[in-house]
């Protein structure tokens, strides 16, 4: 943790302390000061390099957002047993030294939704007028550094397990910060995810991976209030039930399109697939 600001600067009078100011007698003039005194304070502005990791990224968001016309979809997932699949696996995963976080299920969700709807898995050549829909899955996750943003890529997540991609993830995003990544390993993702929750936030407007097509936002895992409705059973005599506002753990969506390529009903079909796997994770057996 960082130091406390302030601390072990010495205030006891005595050691390494300055001496107090002379009072000034009575009644006597304060003397004025002289006019070519110089006034410390702050230099109006400071300038840091812009190069390297970080003019490489400018460079790559500025193609992908004067390229691709974005539109950004945003819905909310309701998820309760997402929750408690991850508390109920999380023992046998630490058993095997893995730390099991929500990314692994939110890619395995994402893949389920880019089976269903592979523009969203595609890249569009221009030149060659015609849209490459790719039967792979490599997800980028992006990962903030010190030098700005980094996309490492887990290949074949369809081909993985929960325990197999949350040790991956893991291990990419450490390297990834510790600035140890290959060239390899940013390059070859179909789709991405950018996880500004984890920092604080529930909804952006997060910028492509470019060429791809797509790119879904995660904000923060919190309790939020929902409606829900009533179970009869459950109600009291002479109630038929009915709606209620609940809190409960909610996860907030940003999907960002490229327009010329997915249409935002497809978007939202996506969305849908995601959100129904997020909350019914046993579905995610099948991804």
């Amino acid at each position: 943790a960082a130091a406390r600001r302030g601390e072990g600067v010495e205030t006891a009078a005595g050691a390494g302390a300055p001496e107090p100011a002379a009072t000034p007698s009575a009644g006597a003039e304060p003397e004025p000061a002289s006019a070519g005194a110089d006034v410390a304070g702050p230099e109006p502005e400071e300038t840091v390099p812009y190069r390297g990791v970080r003019r490489t990224i400018g460079k790559q968001m500025a193609r992908s957002k004067y390229t691709a016309p974005h539109v950004t979809h945003h819905d909310t997932a309701e998820v309760d047993a997402l929750v408690e699949a991850r508390e109920t696996l999380k023992p046998k995963a630490e058993e095997r030294g893995v730390k099991l976080t929500y990314m692994p299920f939110v890619m395995k969700a994402i893949v389920a939704g880019l089976k269903e709807h592979p523009y969203l898995n595609s890249e569009l050549r221009e030149d060659d007028e015609e849209i490459a829909l790719k039967n792979y899955y490599n997800i980028g996750i992006a990962v903030a550094t010190d030098a700005g943003l980094m996309v490492p890529v887990v290949e074949n997540v369809d081909e993985k397990g929960i325990f197999e991609l949350a040790e991956e993830v893991n291990d990419l995003a450490a390297r990834a910060r510790e600035r140890k990544l290959t060239p390899a390993e940013m390059k070859g993702g179909t789709f991405t995810i950018t996880n500004f929750g984890a920092i604080g936030g529930e909804y952006a407007t997060p910028i492509i991976n470019y060429p791809e097509t797509a790119i879904l936002g995660l904000g923060a895992i919190e309790k939020r209030p929902v409606v829900r409705e009533v179970d009869p059973d459950d109600s009291f005599i002479g109630d038929e039930g009915g709606e209620e506002v609940v809190a409960a753990p909610t996860l907030p969506l940003s999907l960002s399109i490229d327009h010329r390529v997915i249409d935002g009903a497809v978007a939202a079909q996506f969305a849908n697939t995601v959100m129904d796997h997020l909350e019914h994770p046993l579905l995610l057996l099948d991804s």
